[in-house]
């Protein structure tokens, strides 16, 4: 069993298609409380195959998923919606729907353990950390991107999650929604695992990066060391240039095609 300090570990987990063909092969690794971890890797190394594993949509072929120290798959599907969000990179709803009575949809694994007062505390909570309680009467579909988004996350967090899984949830999204988005789920203090695209968003939001290739987990660090020049290069292609800011002197991180 894992330490119960641990919110999540891999213990060997992997999975393969019926055909045999593995899409991730066996991982070892744990997430804290606390942490947020960026999971990184070119097309088809396996980001949404993981994070379907974590979030119990898809179950390992091999090995095991434990979350607060429990195999995931003993959770009851009650149990798991309790503790795990997941904001994926599509969400289909009715654009007729108001914002009001979406996020409200995150109070459903609680409606059995909750007062009205507790579930409107919390989609209140929800709608004002996402700042878009100004906009809970209007329609889905007269949301911008970036707002649409935004009341996604809200829903998400009235469930009130241990967990919050996030698959490239800056897909669509200009460059300051993608970077006030990650900025709000990185102030909120919660365990997150978040598939990203852009490798240019970890360094200012993960606190460890698990970098994917092939189906294989190669790294497993914090930004700096996980993302060095030579993994960059091996993994992506690319070649990664450091330079210091103008203005606050801080690291910025930029990444080219690497030369032929």
């Amino acid at each position: 069993m894992n330490p119960p300090h641990l919110v999540l570990q891999l213990q060997g987990a992997g999975f393969q298609t019926r055909e045999g063909r593995a899409l991730l092969e066996p991982i070892d690794a744990v997430v804290q409380p606390g942490e947020c971890v960026a999971v990184v890797g070119p097309n088809g190394a396996g980001k949404s195959t993981l994070l379907k594993l974590l979030g119990a949509r898809l179950a390992p072929t091999r090995g095991t998923v434990r979350l607060l120290g429990h195999d995931l798959a003993d959770w009851p599907a009650s149990g798991r919606a309790r503790h795990v969000a997941l904001l994926s990179q599509t969400e289909s709803v009715e654009g007729g729907l108001r914002v009001r009575d979406y996020v409200a949809f995150g109070r459903v694994p609680h409606q059995h353990s909750a007062s009205r007062a507790e579930h409107e505390a919390a989609v209140a909570a929800a709608l004002h950390t996402c700042a878009v309680q100004g906009m809970a009467d209007r329609p889905l579909g007269t949301l911008s991107g970036g707002e649409r988004q935004r009341v996604h996350l809200a829903r998400a967090l009235a469930q009130q999650p241990t967990l919050l899984l996030l698959d490239e949830p800056t897909n669509h999204l200009d460059l300051a929604a993608r970077a006030d988005l990650l900025a709000l789920v990185r102030s909120l203090g919660l365990t997150v695992v978040a598939a990203l695209h852009e490798l240019g968003l970890v360094p200012g939001f993960a606190t460890r990066a698990w970098v994917l290739k092939g189906g294989r987990l190669v790294a497993d660090d914090v930004p700096a060391r996980a993302l060095d020049p030579a993994r960059v290069a091996s993994v992506f292609g690319m070649e990664l240039v450091h330079t210091r800011h103008p203005r606050h002197g801080g690291t910025l991180w930029s990444f080219e095609r690497a030369a032929a």
